[in-house]
Protein backbone atom coordinates (compact mmCIF):
# COMPACT_ATOMS: atom_id res chain seq x y z
CA UNK A 1 0.00 0.00 0.00
CA UNK A 2 0.92 3.43 -0.35
CA UNK A 3 1.32 5.52 2.54
CA UNK A 4 0.20 9.24 1.90
CA UNK A 5 2.66 11.82 2.84
CA UNK A 6 0.98 14.67 5.16
CA UNK A 7 1.49 18.16 2.81
CA UNK A 8 3.33 19.79 5.77
CA UNK A 9 6.15 17.37 5.65
CA UNK A 10 6.34 17.19 2.02
CA UNK A 11 6.29 21.38 2.32
CA UNK A 12 9.05 20.99 5.14
CA UNK A 13 11.32 19.10 2.69
CA UNK A 14 11.14 20.80 -0.42
CA UNK A 15 11.60 24.02 1.88
CA UNK A 16 15.35 22.01 3.09
CA UNK A 17 16.17 21.21 -0.38
CA UNK A 18 15.60 24.74 -1.59
CA UNK A 19 17.29 25.91 1.36
CA UNK A 20 20.57 23.20 0.92
CA UNK A 21 20.26 24.62 -2.85
CA UNK A 22 20.78 27.94 -1.91
CA UNK A 23 23.53 27.53 0.75
CA UNK A 24 25.53 25.20 -2.00
CA UNK A 25 25.11 28.24 -4.15
CA UNK A 26 25.93 30.66 -2.04
CA UNK A 27 28.91 28.51 -1.32
CA UNK A 28 29.70 27.94 -4.79
CA UNK A 29 29.59 31.64 -5.63
CA UNK A 30 31.74 32.54 -2.08
CA UNK A 31 34.40 29.88 -3.47
CA UNK A 32 34.16 31.12 -7.40
CA UNK A 33 34.92 34.72 -5.93
CA UNK A 34 37.23 33.85 -3.82
CA UNK A 35 39.09 31.70 -6.36
CA UNK A 36 38.99 34.83 -8.52
CA UNK A 37 40.09 37.47 -5.96
CA UNK A 38 43.31 35.09 -5.61
CA UNK A 39 44.16 34.66 -9.04
CA UNK A 40 44.02 38.51 -9.62
CA UNK A 41 45.70 38.81 -6.27
CA UNK A 42 48.83 36.68 -8.11
CA UNK A 43 48.00 38.27 -11.28
CA UNK A 44 48.65 41.92 -9.87
CA UNK A 45 51.58 40.61 -7.86
CA UNK A 46 53.29 39.52 -10.98
CA UNK A 47 52.67 42.21 -12.96
CA UNK A 48 54.03 44.73 -10.34
CA UNK A 49 57.09 42.32 -10.02
CA UNK A 50 57.32 42.93 -13.68
CA UNK A 51 57.34 46.60 -13.38
CA UNK A 52 59.44 46.88 -10.50
CA UNK A 53 61.98 44.74 -12.28
CA UNK A 54 61.13 47.06 -15.42
CA UNK A 55 62.52 50.05 -13.53
CA UNK A 56 65.46 48.88 -11.85
CA UNK A 57 66.61 47.60 -15.38
CA UNK A 58 65.89 51.26 -16.50
CA UNK A 59 67.97 53.25 -13.48
CA UNK A 60 70.37 51.19 -14.07
CA UNK A 61 70.59 51.39 -17.75
CA UNK A 62 70.34 55.17 -16.98
CA UNK A 63 73.37 55.18 -14.39
CA UNK A 64 75.36 53.18 -17.23
CA UNK A 65 74.88 55.87 -19.39
CA UNK A 66 75.38 58.82 -17.45
CA UNK A 67 78.84 57.54 -15.85
CA UNK A 68 80.70 54.70 -18.60
CA UNK A 69 83.74 54.95 -16.14
CA UNK A 70 85.24 56.00 -13.05
CA UNK A 71 88.15 58.35 -13.65
CA UNK A 72 90.75 59.98 -10.74
CA UNK A 73 91.32 63.45 -12.30
CA UNK A 74 94.79 65.12 -11.73
CA UNK A 75 94.85 67.51 -9.07
CA UNK A 76 96.31 70.81 -10.54
CA UNK A 77 96.20 73.68 -8.11
CA UNK A 78 98.81 75.97 -10.20
CA UNK A 79 101.07 75.60 -12.97
CA UNK A 80 104.54 74.03 -12.53
CA UNK A 81 105.65 75.01 -15.89
CA UNK A 82 105.43 78.82 -15.61
CA UNK A 83 109.01 79.24 -16.20
CA UNK A 84 109.89 76.61 -18.65
CA UNK A 85 111.47 77.59 -22.06
CA UNK A 86 108.51 77.90 -23.68
CA UNK A 87 106.07 81.08 -24.35
CA UNK A 88 102.00 81.36 -23.77
CA UNK A 89 101.11 80.39 -27.28
CA UNK A 90 103.37 77.80 -27.27
CA UNK A 91 101.96 76.05 -24.08
CA UNK A 92 98.57 76.47 -25.01
CA UNK A 93 98.81 74.54 -28.37
CA UNK A 94 100.74 71.38 -27.20
CA UNK A 95 98.03 71.27 -24.70
CA UNK A 96 95.08 71.74 -27.01
CA UNK A 97 96.72 68.93 -28.84
CA UNK A 98 97.23 66.35 -26.31
CA UNK A 99 94.05 66.73 -24.54
CA UNK A 100 92.42 66.32 -28.47
CA UNK A 101 94.79 63.15 -28.67
CA UNK A 102 93.83 62.03 -25.37
CA UNK A 103 89.99 62.42 -26.25
CA UNK A 104 90.44 60.49 -29.25
CA UNK A 105 92.21 57.99 -27.79
CA UNK A 106 89.78 57.42 -25.22
CA UNK A 107 87.43 56.79 -27.52
CA UNK A 108 89.23 54.19 -29.20
CA UNK A 109 90.04 52.31 -26.08
CA UNK A 110 86.40 52.31 -25.18
CA UNK A 111 87.56 53.86 -21.50
CA UNK A 112 89.83 51.21 -21.00
CA UNK A 113 92.24 51.34 -17.65
CA UNK A 114 95.07 51.93 -20.10
CA UNK A 115 93.60 54.72 -21.87
CA UNK A 116 91.83 56.23 -18.67
CA UNK A 117 96.03 55.88 -17.14
CA UNK A 118 97.12 58.06 -19.53
CA UNK A 119 94.70 60.54 -19.95
CA UNK A 120 94.91 61.46 -16.12
CA UNK A 121 98.73 62.53 -16.89
CA UNK A 122 98.28 63.78 -20.17
CA UNK A 123 95.44 66.05 -18.74
CA UNK A 124 98.26 67.01 -15.86
CA UNK A 125 100.72 67.89 -18.17
CA UNK A 126 98.57 70.16 -20.38
CA UNK A 127 97.05 71.81 -17.57
CA UNK A 128 100.34 72.47 -16.04
CA UNK A 129 101.15 73.72 -19.12
CA UNK A 130 97.75 75.77 -19.96
CA UNK A 131 95.43 75.43 -16.93
CA UNK A 132 92.70 77.26 -18.69
CA UNK A 133 92.75 75.49 -21.81
CA UNK A 134 89.89 74.76 -23.44
CA UNK A 135 90.10 71.14 -24.60
CA UNK A 136 91.56 70.15 -21.54
CA UNK A 137 89.21 71.59 -19.00
CA UNK A 138 86.07 70.18 -21.04
CA UNK A 139 87.95 66.81 -21.37
CA UNK A 140 88.65 66.60 -17.53
CA UNK A 141 85.40 67.43 -16.82
CA UNK A 142 83.49 65.28 -19.22
CA UNK A 143 85.95 62.35 -17.68
CA UNK A 144 84.97 62.88 -14.33
CA UNK A 145 81.70 62.99 -14.72
CA UNK A 146 82.14 59.63 -16.65
CA UNK A 147 81.05 61.16 -19.97
CA UNK A 148 82.31 59.55 -23.03
CA UNK A 149 84.09 62.01 -25.14
CA UNK A 150 83.56 62.84 -29.09
CA UNK A 151 86.07 62.27 -31.93
CA UNK A 152 87.59 65.96 -32.42
CA UNK A 153 89.36 66.79 -35.53
CA UNK A 154 93.22 66.23 -34.93
CA UNK A 155 96.33 68.13 -36.92
CA UNK A 156 98.59 65.62 -36.11
CA UNK A 157 98.14 61.87 -35.86
CA UNK A 158 99.83 59.50 -33.18
CA UNK A 159 103.38 59.41 -35.12
CA UNK A 160 103.33 62.84 -35.71
CA UNK A 161 102.88 64.22 -32.27
CA UNK A 162 105.29 61.47 -30.41
CA UNK A 163 108.09 63.04 -33.55
CA UNK A 164 107.15 66.64 -32.02
CA UNK A 165 107.46 65.79 -28.57
CA UNK A 166 110.83 63.83 -28.86
CA UNK A 167 112.43 66.60 -30.52
CA UNK A 168 111.06 69.52 -28.15
CA UNK A 169 111.96 67.35 -25.35
CA UNK A 170 115.52 67.53 -27.25
CA UNK A 171 115.71 71.16 -27.21
CA UNK A 172 114.11 71.66 -23.53
CA UNK A 173 117.33 69.59 -22.16
CA UNK A 174 119.49 71.90 -24.49
CA UNK A 175 117.86 74.90 -22.27
CA UNK A 176 118.99 73.39 -18.82
CA UNK A 177 117.07 74.21 -15.70
CA UNK A 178 115.08 71.41 -13.47
CA UNK A 179 111.81 72.75 -15.03
CA UNK A 180 112.96 72.49 -18.30
CA UNK A 181 114.17 68.86 -17.96
CA UNK A 182 110.88 68.05 -15.94
CA UNK A 183 109.03 68.57 -18.57
CA UNK A 184 111.30 67.23 -21.29
CA UNK A 185 110.81 64.02 -19.41
CA UNK A 186 106.99 64.35 -19.73
CA UNK A 187 107.20 64.57 -23.17
CA UNK A 188 109.47 61.29 -23.55
CA UNK A 189 107.18 59.95 -21.22
CA UNK A 190 103.61 60.46 -23.03
CA UNK A 191 105.66 60.22 -26.23
CA UNK A 192 106.33 56.28 -26.03
CA UNK A 193 102.78 55.84 -24.97
CA UNK A 194 101.53 57.86 -28.07
CA UNK A 195 104.03 55.72 -30.63
CA UNK A 196 105.61 52.50 -28.84
CA UNK A 197 107.37 52.00 -32.84
CA UNK A 198 109.27 55.42 -32.31
CA UNK A 199 112.69 54.63 -31.96
CA UNK A 200 113.65 57.88 -30.97
CA UNK A 201 111.43 58.37 -28.16
CA UNK A 202 111.50 54.57 -27.11
CA UNK A 203 115.67 55.43 -26.89
CA UNK A 204 115.23 58.64 -25.09
CA UNK A 205 112.99 57.04 -22.69
CA UNK A 206 115.09 53.93 -21.73
CA UNK A 207 118.41 56.24 -21.06
CA UNK A 208 116.25 58.61 -18.98
CA UNK A 209 115.48 55.09 -17.00
CA UNK A 210 118.90 54.29 -16.73
CA UNK A 211 119.97 57.64 -15.59
CA UNK A 212 116.99 58.64 -13.53
CA UNK A 213 115.01 55.75 -12.82
CA UNK A 214 111.30 55.97 -13.49
CA UNK A 215 109.54 59.58 -13.81
CA UNK A 216 107.54 60.14 -10.29
CA UNK A 217 104.73 61.17 -11.81
CA UNK A 218 102.96 62.12 -7.84
CA UNK A 219 103.98 65.62 -7.75
CA UNK A 220 102.79 66.07 -11.41
CA UNK A 221 99.23 64.56 -11.39
CA UNK A 222 98.41 65.13 -7.27
CA UNK A 223 99.84 68.91 -7.41
CA UNK A 224 97.13 70.94 -4.65
CA UNK A 225 100.93 72.67 -4.51
CA UNK A 226 103.19 74.09 -7.39
CA UNK A 227 106.25 71.87 -6.57
CA UNK A 228 108.97 71.65 -8.95
CA UNK A 229 110.46 67.93 -7.68
CA UNK A 230 113.77 67.00 -9.37
CA UNK A 231 113.82 65.25 -12.61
Amino acid sequence: MERDIPVDAACNTGEEILASDDLIAERSSSLALAFVDIVGTILLMRLLGQVSLFLLFCFALEAQEKRAFEFKAPIVRESIFKEVGMNDREKDAYATNLAIFTANEIVRMKANQDSLGFARKALAVAMHLSPRNKRAVILKFQLEKGVMPTTLETQYGPKTLATLFVTRAEFLYQQKGNVNRLLARCLIDLAVTIDPRNEDAVYAYEIQKIDLGELAWGPITDAPKPVIPNP
